[in-house]
């Protein structure tokens, strides 16, 4: 796995860096935000935290939060029971039920709806949550590695992101450079090769 990350970010001083804090946070078992422009690697970057940690052997799970409707998106991380919506016609598993013992990647960290941010801030605290249409409390043991390109803590002062959550997810906080125009040529021509 190393190798692979070595040559898709290549090894200039400061990527090589970044590789030494995303292997030392790969150990400690809590949360971490990563932070980067639009392609700059934040998904490798949680991939190379998942697979160095003591949960290499688990799920490791992606969510594009800013690709679906908030609705859905609830639906996608929590699950959901039969009937609990229409259409829904049997119970579902969501991401974080899916991911438990392992890894949940959520990109796009800042487009979440408040009452997402509140259902993962109680996961992030007590490892639960509750399926959509369900009373039941489902408990998970799942590490959160979350990105964003946007200024979090500007949107908590202007009330668009809970400061509690933002405090939870930030017990590391990594920031990618932004890579050259030939860095980012080789990124994109290693990751097609990979797909």
């Amino acid at each position: 796995m190393e190798s692979l990350f070595s040559e898709i970010w290549g090894e200039s001083e400061l990527l090589v860096e970044v590789k030494e804090r995303l292997s030392k946070a790969a150990k400690v078992n809590r949360p971490v935000l990563i932070v980067g422009e639009r392609g700059t690697g934040k998904e490798l970057a949680a991939a190379r935290i998942h697979y160095l940690s003591p949960r290499w052997k688990g799920p490791y799970l992606t969510l594009n939060c800013a690709a679906l409707s908030p609705n859905l998106l609830e639906s996608e991380l929590f699950g959901y029971e039969a009937g609990a919506f229409t259409g829904a016609a049997r119970t579902n598993a969501g991401r974080f039920e899916a991911a438990d013992g392992g890894t949940l990647f959520l990109d796009e960290i800042s487009h979440l709806s408040p009452e997402a941010q509140a259902k993962i801030l109680r996961v992030v605290e007590y490892g639960s949550f509750q399926r959509l249409g369900s009373t039941r409390e489902m408990k998970v043991d799942v590490r959160l590695v979350s990105a964003t390109n946007v200024d979090l803590k500007s949107r908590a002062d202007q009330g668009l992101f809970l400061p509690d959550l933002l405090d939870r997810l930030s017990f590391e906080v990594i920031k990618l450079p932004p890579l050259t125009y030939e860095e980012m040529l080789v990124l994109i021509e290693k990751l097609a090769a990979i797909h």
